[in-house]
């Protein structure tokens, strides 16, 4: 399916889409001629299909004529306001993978964790959630079988229309599903509630837990098989995913883990016809609506999907220093988004190396040795394996900041060879070696999802607002497999999609939940870790999994994508605990932060406005 077969209503549908928890929508009168009252919309078949790819966009724009000048939500600037960005600053600068250096409003509260319910930012992150939801609300109680029959809604309208409910629901319970993970306690309105003025009532954690999983489990059989529906569009295998998520962290939410839920549906994904991407970096490019492994995206174009959140943001504001703004397919880089030494040293190991190396081939008589290998410049030295090509030789070998060179025989014989005829220097880190003895050309990679710019960047950060200090991330670009620049020709907008769902992490949930003691098969949970491994330019193999490992896996793999507060909690290192990173709590070194912060705030202003609603404990 072509990326953008799913074109996206601009129009103005305000009085659809009301914010706020004090609910006053579809009852008022509008004074512009360009906006559109609810009945009168539906009352024309064509626009259902508009007002669907509407409520699918409320995850990617920011307003109603983008990228800026009829925002959704008010309170902050509207390109702060969009969804993804909202949700990845919070997901993510929170934690030991990001560091953002700009000191907007409230934004560096996310680095100290020292957020509060004056936040602009954790406002305007529930504020988006609440205005999904309200979306979500309006679209099906505008679609209930009795005003369709009214309507003369009838034939494959009728059955589409069902098909359209199905992703509406969906689109819902991701939203509430954003709600429980980061705020817990959350004001709950479904289609069935009055229209009018009224004080949403807050639903238990657990029993929005309840209410997510029953709309999942109730369109699991009404939504397009997998891979069959249109691209961009929800079908059972992104209710499975989501259903795995919300099983996964079950224990989190309810008190009482689900682990033999999420192995089930991890494998009804698994085995749904999805498959891995074979090259890492093609899902993040502006072409990844291509590639089989993304489940649901967030779908963006240069052209129709203009904001300056989603990956406009995550492009423009990864780019600075040094770095060359057009190989990311854009018109300049905003200097902000970089990562900590944290995520750079979970690369430094992870896999087995005697496995690894045997899975090479045959031991050989020739070795690397130096003082950044295990036994200095005494040997005995890392032995090199014999690959499929007679001369080429290969290991894996973990170095520390040091020299190298490669010898035969554990002997200074004269054969040994370096970087033209000197020692090889090399930093830290997990490599794998690959030198022809014939030629004495040689090649030394780390893990190729490792995908750090660091020429001109500091590994530690003393200053977040330097954007020089900490590794940018080269991860997400608005370039194709062929290396031309998204549809945009200013460099502004960016085509790249978010992979909100993708096979690699299923991958990880199934074996995390086989961990935890969810069934399932230890052997296959073994084997989609080395499937990742393969993918990754067969980069070493593991023979036995942990928890711990898991933890760092899902780093290594999913950095950056909305991911790590979320594990870090379920794991319990968020916060309270010994685990500490660059910055957390404010401090270079990093210090404990208390407990109550693996939640979010209550807003103070929809606190202030909803008597029904009672704040989280700790603020």
């Amino acid at each position: 399916m072509k990326k953008y077969s799913f074109k996206i209503l601009i129009g103005t549908l305000v009085t659809l889409f009301t914010l706020t928890s004090c609910l006053n929508d579809l009852d008022t009168v509008p004074q512009d001629k360009d906006i559109i009252l609810a009945d009168e919309l539906f009352n024309d078949p064509a626009t259902y299909k508009q007002v669907l790819a509407k409520i699918y966009a409320g995850l990617a724009i920011s307003g109603q004529q983008g990228p800026a000048g009829l925002p959704d939500i008010t309170g902050i600037d509207e390109g702060f306001s969009q969804y993804l960005r909202q949700y990845w600053l919070a997901q993510q600068v929170t934690t030991d993978e990001a560091v953002i250096g700009w000191a907007d409003g409230s934004l560096p509260d996310y680095h100290e964790h020292d957020w509060n319910a004056s936040n602009e930012f954790v406002t305007a992150l529930y504020n988006r959630i609440i205005y999904q939801i309200t979306s979500c609300n309006a679209f099906l109680r505008e679609t209930t079988d009795g005003k369709l029959s009214a309507r003369g809604v009838d034939g494959q309208l009728l059955e589409n229309i069902q098909v359209y409910k199905s992703e509406v629901r969906f689109l819902r319970a991701l939203s509430y599903y954003h709600a429980i993970d980061l705020f817990g306690n959350f004001p709950f309105v479904t289609e069935n509630d009055e229209v009018g003025f009224f004080f949403p009532e807050q639903i238990d954690r657990a029993d929005l837990f309840n209410f997510i999983e029953s709309e999942l489990l109730a369109i699991e059989g009404t939504l397009l098989a997998p891979r069959a529906n249109e691209y961009a569009r929800a079908d059972q295998a992104a209710a499975w995913t989501l259903l795995a998520k919300l099983y996964l962290n079950a224990e989190v939410y309810t008190g009482t883990g689900r682990y033999s839920d999420c192995v089930t549906y991890s494998e009804k994904v698994i085995n749904s016809g999805y498959s891995l991407e074979t090259t890492y970096d093609n899902l993040f490019l502006a072409d990844n609506h291509t590639s089989n492994g993304v489940i649901f995206p967030i779908a963006f174009d240069g052209l129709r999907t203009q904001s300056f959140g989603g990956t406009t943001f995550l492009i423009h504001a990864a780019v600075g220093g040094d770095m060359d703004p057009a190989e990311f397919g854009i018109n300049g880089g905003w200097g902000g988004n970089r990562t900590t030494s944290a995520l750079v040293n979970t690369f430094n190991s992870g896999i087995d190396l005697m496995a690894s190396n045997n899975k090479i081939g045959d031991a050989t008589s020739w070795g690397i040795v130096g003082s950044a290998t295990p036994n200095s410049w005494n040997g005995p030295d890392v032995v090199l394996h014999q690959t499929n090509t007679t001369d080429v030789l290969q290991a894996f070998v973990s170095l520390v900041d040091g020299e190298i060179k490669f010898r035969k025989d554990n002997a200074w014989n004269g054969t040994d060879f370096g970087d033209d005829g000197s020692n090889i220097a090399v930093s830290a880190g997990l490599y794998k070696v690959t030198v022809n003895v014939n030629t004495q050309e040689f090649k030394l990679e780390k893990d190729p999802r490792a995908l750090f710019y660091t020429e001109g960047q500091e590994l530690e950060i003393e200053s977040i607002s330097t954007f020089t200090d900490g590794y940018a991330i080269t991860k997400f670009k608005n370039v194709d497999q062929n290396g031309n620049p998204g549809s945009d020709s200013t460099g502004d907008f960016t085509d790249t999609d978010f992979p909100l769902f993708r096979l690699a992490d299923v991958y990880l949930m199934y074996a995390e939940a086989n961990l935890r003691g969810g069934g399932g098969s230890e052997a296959n949970a073994i084997s989609y870790i080395n499937e990742l491994r393969d993918r990754a330019d067969n980069f070493g193999t593991v023979t036995s999994i942990n928890l711990d490992f898991i933890l760092n896996e899902r780093a290594r793999e999913l950095y950056w994508e909305g991911h790590r507060r979320t594990d870090l909690i379920r794991f319990g290192q968020f916060t309270d605990g010994n685990y500490v990173w660059p910055w957390k709590g404010g401090v270079k070194e990093g210090v404990s932060t208390p407990a109550y912060l693996n939640l979010f705030p209550i807003p103070a202003t929809d606190l202030n406005a909803n008597p029904n609603l009672t704040q989280n404990t700790g603020y």
